[in-house]
């Protein structure tokens, strides 16, 4: 029963507040040209750190540009024009997906895991 509501609380499909929440995220990110997914830690989650290791290397640069003009506005207290902002738009969602599934398989199966499990 908790699982359910808490499934539901944090899905922006079905909650309203989870939908307002997303939107009002996604505004701040484009003022900076951000997507949600660059707010990924690598650092912090190993599957994250793994599934980027997987996307090709121009969606992995592009991230990185992103991440510095990021800062840069940040610094210098502006935001992106209107019309260079882009939409919101998801890039690392399936193949987090992915590698997420392929270590719940290798844990069901007892296998070791692809990578060492420590955080830094």
């Amino acid at each position: 029963m908790l699982s359910k509501l808490s499934a539901w609380f944090v899905n922006p499909r079905r909650n309203p507040l989870a939908r307002a929440h997303r939107n009002a995220v996604a505004s701040r990110l484009r003022k900076y040209g951000l997507r949600y997914d660059d707010l990924y830690d690598p650092y912090h989650d190993l599957d994250i750190k793994e599934a980027l290791s997987r996307l090709p290397r121009e969606v992995v640069d592009a991230r990185n540009q992103r991440l510095k003009r990021a800062m840069d506005l940040s610094m210098k207290h502006k935001y992106l024009p209107d019309e260079v902002q882009t939409p919101f738009r998801s890039y690392l969602s399936d193949m987090l997906a992915l590698v997420k599934k392929e270590k719940a398989e290798r844990e069901a199966l007892g296998a070791l895991p692809l990578y060492q499990r420590t955080i830094p």
